[in-house]
């Protein structure tokens, strides 16, 4: 998606694994990220700290996406992010 301007990517699971090597990659590639996780705030802050070390931009948003609700504010948070 794209939000003034700004190419956003929402990654669910970006907190560990193969979800933040993907975050990561995306961050590297100019696009700011959204790090969903659904537990494991630690997990995806590290993961946003590590954006922005390098010169990125990243949020770490908390959300069940099997909830319409949550996934709603989700895309919410990542429209507010870019």
């Amino acid at each position: 998606m794209t939000t003034n301007g700004q190419r956003v990517a929402i990654v669910t699971g970006a907190s560990k694994g193969i979800g933040r090597a993907i975050a990561l990659r995306l961050a590297r590639d100019g696009i700011a990220v959204v790090v969903n996780y659904a537990t494991g705030r630690e997990a995806a802050d590290a993961t946003v700290a590590e954006i922005e070390r390098s010169g990125g931009k990243a949020v770490a948003v908390q959300a069940d996406i099997g909830s319409p609700t949550a996934a709603a504010a989700l895309f919410d948070a990542a429209c507010r992010h870019g």
